[in-house]
């Protein structure tokens, strides 16, 4: 499990755990990095899949695309080694025509994993409930500036358990992508989390420029109809446990 210790990570983590398998954590705290390679020989040795849900914080299109690029080809090269048979990425929905900012790692990352020599299944889910208490949480002062985003969020811990089920099963090359049960506005979201933690702070939508601020305004990245839907709504996420203060 390549980021277990992140949002969705721990979930996965757990998830994988409820379903009887034995993991591994593939992380730095655990003496192991997929950037560099180190530990990562031993950590896989009887490995069967490998779940990446490893992320970088960035919107400049350079630096994810090194991330993504050289992390899925240190553990692929990794894996290949160990004889894993089934590599498990998780990606974005509705990014094919936003090849740039942040989600031009993803799509770098999407397309290394298909021309390496291990098996592999892309994931692609929505935004997490998570999403908007994030940006909340980086941000100081009484303005909370958020992106124009159409979205279809979906709770991490469902985006967890949808990893595990594809990774038990055979490579696919794409799963049926994960969305939420509900259209969202970020910039409504955020309203709506703040308002549930009591914080007072006022929330403006701003459409970013160039083609990633088209995209996320666009709508694209609410998934298809074919896609796979979530039962748990932000505001149900918001009275669960999962919900952490922004």
């Amino acid at each position: 499990m390549a980021g277990g210790t992140g949002v969705v990570g721990r979930h996965t983590v757990t998830a994988a755990r409820d379903a009887g398998h034995d993991v591994v954590v593939l992380s730095r705290s655990a003496g192991v990095d997929v950037l560099t390679g180190v530990g990562l020989a031993g950590a896989l040795q009887g490995v069967d899949a490998v779940i990446d849900v490893t992320n970088t914080t960035t919107l400049s299109a350079a630096k994810a695309i090194e991330f993504f690029e050289t992390a899925t080809r240190t553990l692929l090269a990794a894996e290949e080694a160990a004889g894993v048979g089934h590599h498990v990425a998780l990606s974005i929905v509705g990014i094919d025509g936003i090849d740039a900012s942040y989600y031009a790692g993803k799509l770098a990352q999407e397309r290394a994993v298909a021309a390496g020599p291990v098996p592999f299944t892309v994931a692609r889910a929505a935004q997490f409930h998570e999403f908007a208490g994030q940006l909340l949480s980086g941000m100081r002062g009484p303005v909370a500036v958020m992106p124009k985003l159409l979205m279809r969020p979906v709770a991490a811990r469902e985006v967890g358990a949808h990893l595990v089920r594809v990774a038990a099963g055979a490579a696919v090359g794409r799963a049926r992508d994960l969305v939420g049960p509900r259209d969202e506005v970020l910039a409504d979201a955020a309203r709506r989390q703040l308002a549930f933690d009591g914080v007072r702070r006022r929330v403006l939508a701003v459409r970013l420029p160039g083609a990633y601020g088209r995209g996320l305004a666009s709508g694209s990245l609410r998934g298809g109809a074919d896609a796979l839907q979530g039962e748990v709504t932000f505001d149900e996420w918001l009275r669960s446990g999962d919900h952490t203060p922004a």
